[in-house]
């Protein structure tokens, strides 16, 4: 099913993208071959290794996935995947509350979309793909009346953990949510063990979530699969930048 009808130019190849949401069990597996080939073969995660090569959990079969292609070669380049509030209630639990105790968002729950599993090819990282990728989250929290937006972003711990220490620590009080939307990490990462004097590197899609409004909502959790350090990010669409939302809340059409 197309979601958009937009395209964009992606530097330095200039492919034309195209955005739209799996519709059939051939997209979703074209999802997970290319979240597999990002995840294990180009990042490592040996955790998540299988003979299938697709990464794949529970969550799939409840979960829209948002597709960017390349036009030409309709190789998927892109994908997010978008956890609705029905399909929540149905699988009986947010993804992140296999990481956070979300008992203080409870009466949110009716109005919550959580992402997860962003995913973009090496050689499509110029910005365009998260932009499309962006503009499918919009449109679907729109068409379902969200009005906050969760996730996990990640954070390496290939350094030892330092960077993602760091980056707690530097958050700034408003970058951090108020008291009533905090989350309990189940496995909290060690944020005290930091290398003294280490500037916080901001990964892009933490930057990008930030940037637009977000809050980080405490401290990290400790994920050993994806051997990172996991936060929990909620975006209320009443907080949303005014730039964003002129970009991302436009009017969209349907296919």
């Amino acid at each position: 099913m197309r979601l958009l009808t937009s395209s964009a130019d992606v530097n330095p190849s200039q492919a034309k993208l195209t955005l739209s949401i799996a519709s059939t069990p051939e997209e979703v597996r074209e999802v997970q071959r290319l979240r597999y080939k990002v995840f294990v073969e180009t990042m490592g995660l040996t955790a998540l290794m299988n003979a299938e090569e697709l990464d794949r959990d529970e969550f799939d079969s409840y979960c829209n996935h948002l597709i960017v292609r390349d036009a030409k070669s309709l190789a998927v380049v892109g994908t997010y995947r978008v956890l609705g509030p029905n399909a929540a209630r149905e699988i009986g639990k947010f993804y992140s509350e296999q990481e956070f105790d979300l008992g203080r968002l409870n009466n949110l729950r009716g109005s919550i979309a959580e992402a997860g599993r962003a995913c973009i090819h090496p050689d499509y990282r110029s910005g365009g793909v998260i932009m499309m990728l962006w503009a499918g989250l919009a449109a679907f929290m729109k068409k379902e009346h969200c009005q906050y937006l969760i996730g996990c972003a990640s954070v390496s711990l290939a350094d030892g953990g330092h960077n993602a220490a760091a980056l707690y620590h530097a958050i700034g009080d408003s970058s951090l949510s108020p008291s009533e939307y905090r989350v309990t990490p189940h496995l909290p990462f060690p944020i005290e063990e930091r290398e003294p004097g280490h500037v916080a590197q901001i990964p892009p899609l933490i930057k990008g979530y930030l940037r637009s409004g977000a809050w980080i909502c405490g401290a990290p959790a400790w994920d050993p699969d994806f051997h990172s350090a996991d936060f929990f990010l909620m975006l209320p669409l009443s907080k949303l930048d005014d730039r964003y939302a002129r970009h991302y809340l436009k009017e969209t059409r349907s296919a």
